[in-house]
């Protein structure tokens, strides 16, 4: 039976003012230390080798991966704790709002939390260089009529974050459309409203075109109707100080790794694969998640205790290959959940290639061994993405494309730089100077970037403590002028 709104709503405010009380004590003791006894900032986080950071939980800037924490936030963070030559403390306030009011008020050394520049906000705040370009757009779920200009938007629900630039793009709309309402929320984030849009409790939100691209992958059914703002940029927000020695030096920090295309690279590795996995793949991979998965999950751990791997890897690289059905046959012959062709089967001592745990460890011994080939210089996770490649086209043709990607003038360790030179193993113009020839090179690209999304989505399905066991609506606040 479900409860009266008013009800949820009294027991989610209970809830969430005893968790802020909570997590403002924590945020008080993990303050930085004072600059009083320090000549700067900056030499106050080298010498006491901490950098204090302000962010949020979201999959565009902090969350815990496989292999720990990630999030294109936390990679900046830490690649800019290593210029500093310390170690980053981050600090997760329950809402944005509040990220806000803690850098402004120094209660950290800045925040990383996906902030929009907006003009309202550069009177408030230091922003550094840009690191990312996004646009503000208007998420709906199928199943509803799709709004299609701004006037549409009062035929529904439109919720938004308290105190998010998606509420000044609003109040600016505003003003043209003096009929437009919205609701704020001060309790949950745009993670949280998208859910709600998903279980079709609201009807719209805004969301950063960054931000959706991910979310989409986990709820397949949500869509962008279109843009509400025009293009804008993220960056780092540091408290307005006569102080600027610690955000001088993280200016210089991104003008250098925009220069040397370490920002890319990042950009690349958190982006560069969600774009492939549509919203039929989507459902049918949650219908085989439920219902062929479990029959199979113990196996794929087994194996990946074994060889030393997060044992989504191997689920993924199954997926892709079979679908997770052991009797799979491709046209060319091979055969099982891992799609081991007879010569593979037989390198790595497998008798039965439809047997579910020989292919399974079968593949996780293949992919092992990929892994070895692939040069010791090579860093994670650019070393795993090139095993797969291999895994699919084969070491001779990874390496050629590698070749190329040097004449290019790229960087062959880098999977950003091969990715883009594979293809042009099609081209009698390069792999007719190749040693291993002719390769359907588009193949691996789509391949390694298959199974990076279903990656996610299993991390995602297996591991998210977030989706949020949502019970109740939190309360809300009529934007009426």
């Amino acid at each position: 039976m479900l409860l009266p709104r008013f009800f949820l709503i009294l027991l989610f405010s209970l809830l969430n003012a005893c968790d802020a009380l909570q997590s403002e004590s924590a945020v008080e003791k993990a303050a930085p230390a004072s600059d009083t006894q320090y000549n700067s900032q900056l030499e106050r986080v080298k010498k006491t080798g901490l950098l204090t950071v302000l962010t949020r939980y979201d999959p565009t800037t902090y969350y815990e991966s496989a292999d720990g924490f990630s999030g294109l936030e936390y990679d900046l963070v830490q690649l800019f704790a290593q210029h500093l030559k310390v170690k980053a403390k981050f600090i997760i306030p329950d809402t944005f709002a509040q990220i806000l009011k803690k850098t402004q008020a120094g209660e950290a050394d800045f925040s990383a939390a996906g902030i929009t520049i907006t003009p309202d906000r550069q009177q408030q705040f230091l922003f550094t260089p840009p690191y990312q370009e996004i646009t503000e757009q208007i998420i709906y779920r199928s199943g509803t009529k799709q709004p299609k200009t701004v006037a549409d938007l009062n035929k529904g629900i439109l919720e938004v974050v308290q105190d998010t630039s998606h509420v000044e793009t609003l109040l600016q709309l505003q003003e043209s459309h003096p009929n437009l309402q919205w609701f704020t929320n001060k309790n949950l984030d745009t993670d949280g409203l998208l859910y709600l849009i998903n279980a079709r409790l609201i009807d719209y939100t805004i969301a950063d075109s960054n931000q959706i691209t991910l979310i989409r992958r986990f709820y397949p059914k949500l869509n962008v109707a279109f843009d509400i703002s025009t293009p804008r940029q993220l960056a780092w927000a540091f408290q307005k100080s006569t102080d600027t020695s610690l955000y001088d030096e993280a200016t210089r920090f991104f003008h250098e790794i925009s220069k040397n295309k370490v920002l890319e690279q990042l950009l690349e590795r958190h982006y560069g694969h969600t774009r492939n996995i549509q919203y039929v793949g989507n459902c049918t991979f949650r219908l085989h998640f439920e219902s062929l998965l479990p029959q199979y999950q113990a196996l794929f751990q087994e194996a990946a205790e074994k060889y030393a791997f997060d044992w989504r890897i191997l689920a993924a690289i199954s997926y892709q290959e079979s679908h997770w059905n052991k009797d799979a046959v491709s046209p060319t012959g091979v055969k099982g959940l891992m799609m081991l062709t007879r010569a593979t089967a037989k390198q790595v001592g497998i008798k039965d290639r439809t047997n579910a745990k020989e292919s399974i460890f079968g593949g996780a011994r293949y992919l092992k061994q990929r892994l070895k080939k692939i040069p010791k210089r090579i860093p994670e996770p650019d070393r795993t993405w090139f095993a797969l490649a291999s895994y699919n086209v084969g070491f001779g043709h990874l390496e050629d494309a590698r070749i190329i990607t040097q004449k290019l003038g790229k960087n062959p360790d880098k999977w950003i730089d091969v990715k883009q030179a594979l293809p042009l193993l099609t081209k009698k113009k390069w792999y007719s100077k190749t040693k291993h020839g002719y390769a359907r090179g588009k193949e691996p690209v789509l391949y390694v970037d298959n199974i990076r999304s279903y990656i996610d989505l299993l991390l995602w399905y297996t591991n998210n403590k977030e989706i949020k066991e949502i019970t109740a609506m939190p309360p809300i606040t009529l934007n009426i002028d």
